[in-house]
Parts: structure tokens; sequence; C-alpha cells
């Protein structure tokens, strides 16, 4: 891994890892599962000002591992921001720079562990990840005992709500994905479902998400539910057993939870004679574009969920250059893209509110910086810092498309998109649903 100076930003160049009918009225009005504990409390600004260095970020995003997929996208999001931050006049008058960072995956958190040592060493202010829930939960108490912001993008676990004044997400938690994944099983007219899901944070939640809203419809799970014992490892390879025991079940749907386990998976249930075609269901943490992975119009009629906005096609070119230039690649999948972008403006807006680049100053601005007092609509970067500096509240409304952080540090509404594979092996866009989140 090398990094190329491109003004006072850092540009890491690096070959990246390989990539991944609703109801007409759904309601998704849940209660986010906030901790009594640990949280944001209620105030959503602070004052005063901190740090008056140029603000550092750093990166806590997957180069290596199961969830690798994902990081040229959240990767080109987090560049594309500090680019366009610092052409608007950067942070208090000083250009943003980047640390980049591998975060690996829950296989092994000695990865994130020592990026996070490093980053802090580095003297970053904010982190922007991690990717996994897992992952996340390794890493986070470091951060906040350093009084650095942690950001994810991506982590949806709803054990992170609440979870600190240090932690924020641009993600929805899973109470948003789960129903909305359950109602999309149930009005393709499934009713027992059989899951294969990875045995950490992120796999467990979501799959009880899902798991509940199929049974206030009336449905069951039939392999693999809550309390069952059947969840694989993170990393597991060999899945012959597991899927012999679900197929006997006789499930008319199969929802996989995981990572990059999911093409060991798609291999076993080939060999067995599963039908994909209408019946099988992914999640954002295996939503990838397989392509030649698997034999042609294997994944065909297989349908998936993802939380965020999709990403409109002059923010999709903007993405595609800035990678193509700073990584050398070409960049084909979108995931928390956006999050990734509005996790970064978040960050750099609540520093300027705050008139400070430390890690306390952007905890107690982001909050208010993304719209929970009320204030001015604004877009980019630039245009909050106009309104914050004519002595505005602002309500920043990015790429994603959120709603305001709750007290818990959660959006308080956001997007879930509904795509579906072709016979090439990779995902289009069909709609999106909107969630919101009650206190």
């Amino acid at each position: 891994m090398s990094y190329l100076q491109k003004g006072n930003s850092m540009i890491r160049r690096t070959t990246a890892a390989k990539g991944l009918a609703l109801a007409a009225v759904l309601s998704l009005g849940l209660a986010a599962c906030a901790s009594s504990d640990g949280g944001s409390g209620d105030s959503t600004e602070g004052g005063g000002g901190g740090s008056s260095e140029p603000l550092k970020i750093g990166t806590i995003l997957p180069v290596t591992g199961t969830l690798a997929f994902l990081g040229p996208p959240e990767i080109a999001g987090v560049g594309l921001a500090i680019d366009d931050i610092n052409a608007a006049g950067g942070v208090l008058g000083n250009d943003v720079s980047v640390e980049w960072g591998d975060s690996g995956d829950s296989t092994d958190l000695n990865v994130a562990k020592s990026t996070a040592t490093d980053l802090i060493g580095k003297g970053v202010s904010v982190v922007i990840g991690a990717a996994s829930s897992a992952v996340t939960l390794g890493v986070v108490d470091q951060f906040e005992e350093a009084g650095v912001m942690e950001i994810s993008p991506a982590n949806t676990a709803a054990d992170l709500s609440g979870y600190g004044t240090f932690f924020a997400r641009t993600a929805p938690p899973d109470t948003v994905q789960g129903p909305a994944h359950a109602s999309l099983i149930m009005d393709d007219g499934h009713c027992k479902v059989g899951f294969l899901v990875q045995n950490e944070a992120y796999g467990n939640g979501l799959r009880d998400y899902v798991q509940e809203a199929l049974e206030k419809g009336g449905c069951e799970a039939v392999y693999g539910g809550n309390g069952e014992g059947h969840e694989f490892a993170p990393g597991e390879t060999n899945f012959g057993a597991q899927v012999t025991d679900l197929l006997a079940q006789k499930p008319d749907a199969i929802s996989i939870i995981a990572f990059e386990e999911t093409t060991a998976i798609v291999n076993e249930l080939v060999a067995q004679g599963w039908k994909f075609d209408g019946t099988t269901y992914f999640v954002d943490g295996n939503l990838s574009n397989y392509g030649d992975d698997f034999d042609k119009g294997t994944l065909e009629g297989v349908q998936g969920t993802l939380p965020g906005a999709q990403a409109d096609d002059a923010f999709r070119e903007q993405l595609k250059t800035w990678y193509t230039e700073n990584e050398g690649g070409e960049l084909n999948d979108f995931s928390y893209s956006a999050e990734s972008y509005d996790a970064t403006v978040l960050a750099a807006l609540a520093a300027v509110k705050g008139n400070g680049t430390d890690g306390e100053t952007i905890s107690k601005n982001i909050r208010a910086v993304s719209g929970a007092n009320g204030g001015t609509e604004v877009k980019t970067f630039a245009d909050g810092v106009k309104a914050l500096e004519a002595g505005e509240d602002i309500n920043y409304v990015g790429k994603s498309g959120i709603g305001p952080l709750n007290e818990s540090n959660d959006p308080t509404s956001a997007f879930i998109g509904i795509y579906k594979y072709g016979a090439d092996n990779t995902y289009t866009y069909q709609r999106q649903i909107e969630g919101k989140i009650e206190e």
C-alpha cells in the first residue's frame, strides 16, 4: 500500500480487493433499541471550540476480509467527500487530510485493533467505519477512550444504538431492514423460511428482526431461527451438512445473511438442487455483483435488501472518476458510498459548527448539523458552512437521504432499497421504501 499526495489530502492508491411486490403501505415505525447507558444524552451541540489543528480523518474500512467488496465504494465516498470539502475551502481555513486504514473482518479482529492503534497514534480526530458491526464492537471503546469520534456508514446491528457519545452512524439499525426483508419474502407468497446466518452481532441481530416480522405476519422459520443453534462461524467454507438439514425442512424460501461465505453457500445449494429464482433472498452483507463467480443464470430472480438511497447517476459518475484517478481501478459497486460521503461531510460540518477539529467537538455537534434542531436545509458542505457562518441552525440532507440523528445517534429515517439479480449474476435497483425509527 502506497500513498499519493494530492494537495493537502493524502489519497491512497492500492489494488482494491474483490468486490458483493412490497405491500403498498409498509409500516416501519419501529422502536430503536437504544441503550439507556452511555447514550448521547439530550445535548445536540457543544460550544466554545476545541482544537484548531487541521482536521485529520481516518478510515477503518474493509480492504481485506469477507467484506472487502464493500471497501471500494466506501473508500470512494470518503475520498470524494474530502475532495469536495477541500474544494469548498476546507474546515476552519485548513484542508482536511485522511489516513487510510484496513478494518479486516470479524474473523481476525487484530487487524482492526492494529489499525485503530495506528490511527490514534497518527492523531486523527474522527474515523469513518467500520463496515462490520462486529468489527466496530471490537474497537469502538478504543476510539472513545482516545477521544476519537467514530462514524460508521454501514453498521446496522441494533446493539450499537446509543452505544456512546463517540459513536454515530449514517446507516439505519436492523430494526428497519429486518421488517422490510421479511415483507419482501411474504409479499412473494412465501411463509416457510429457512435461514443461513453467520454467528456474530450483525447476522444474529438481523435474523432476529426478520424472524420477528415473519412471525407477526403468521409465517415461520423452519430452519436457522433464533435459539436453534444453526448459525455458522464467520469465514466458514463447508456448508454441506447445513444445506442438507435446511432443505430437509422443505422451506419455500431461504434468507442468506452472510458476507463472503455466500459464494460457498450458493455453490452448495446449487449442488443440492435448490432453485433460486424467486425463492432466495440476500441482505446488505452479501448483495454484490458476482458475475462469473457462478454459472450464467444461477442467481437470476434472487432479491436483496440494502439500507440506503439509490445513488443517482451524477453521483455515481463522480465516484467512478474519483476511484479511477486515485485507486487505479473501476468502481462497479456503490453500496454504502452515499453513507460514507455523508458521514465525512457531517464530521466536517460538526467541526465547523463547534469551531474545533477535535473528536469531542465533533461528537457534541454532529446531531445538530444533521438537523436534530431543525434549521436551514443544506445539501452540500459549502452551503452548510455558509449557513453556519450566518448563525443559522442547519439540517444537512445528503446523498443517502437519511433523517436527522436521534439521541441514540441513529438516523431517524432511512431508505431500504430492493434489488434483483439478472441472468448475468449482477443486481439492479428495483425500488425503495422509507422506514422511520420511533424513539
